[in-house]
This record gives C-alpha cells, sequence and structure tokens, in this order.
C-alpha cells in the first residue's frame, strides 16, 4: 500500500530576510538531500508553485505531493525536512494518508 504526502508552503520573513547567498547554500543542500530520495522509493509527484486563481485555492505559494513505500520512508523524510530547519523559513501544513480508493472515500465521509 502506497503513502501519501502533500505539503503546503510559503516562505515567511526569515527567508526573505536571508541574503541570496545563504538561501542559495540551503537550498542546495535540500537539493542534495532530495536526489538521494528515490534510492529508498520514495517518488515526487510534484513539487510546483500552486495556482491561486482556483475555486477554494490555498493562500500556500508552492505544494509538494511524495508518494512512499512505506510509513517509515514517510516519516524519515519529515524527519529530514524538521532537522534542515525548512520549517523556520517557511510557513508549512502537511496532510498524510495511505493510499485509497472513491468508494472507500465515500464510505468515509458517509460514517462521519
Amino acid at each position: 500500500m502506497s503513502h501519501y504526502l502533500v505539503e503546503l508552503y510559503t516562505p515567511n520573513a526569515a527567508w526573505h530576510a536571508l541574503p541570496a547567498t545563504q538561501r542559495q547554500q540551503f537550498l542546495g543542500h535540500i537539493g542534495s538531500a532530495l536526489a538521494q530520495l528515490s534510492s529508498v522509493g520514495v517518488e515526487v509527484l510534484s513539487l510546483a508553485e500552486t495556482d491561486p486563481g482556483i475555486d477554494q485555492g490555498s493562500a500556500h505559494r508552492f505544494l509538494g505531493i511524495w508518494r512512499f513505500p512505506t510509513l517509515a520512508a514517510r516519516d524519515a523524510l519529515l524527519a529530514g525536512i524538521q532537522a534542515s530547519g525548512w520549517y523556520g523559513y517557511f510557513d508549512h501544513v502537511n496532510a498524510a494518508s495511505t493510499g485509497s480508493n472513491a468508494d472507500s472515500h465515500l464510505a468515509a465521509l458517509a460514517a462521519v
């Protein structure tokens, strides 16, 4: 069963205060870590800017969508994000789930 993570994030004042060279250095470390994720089965489905013009769009500027083979892989990524200092530079929200289908989802909604 696959596991998923959706991140929504927006640069905060601490990010904007960083000089460009420090931003590039920080993002260089992030890029190096990202390059290693596929070796443990982590899939980046999307890392992109959000579209604020859609109905009920998020105010967050960026999103990440990930697929993981195990909960341990997901939790390792979340621990790495935390350890990197990412949350100090971005207002960030995470949502996680396991894979499902429409029938199971509708049944869960009906049960609430």
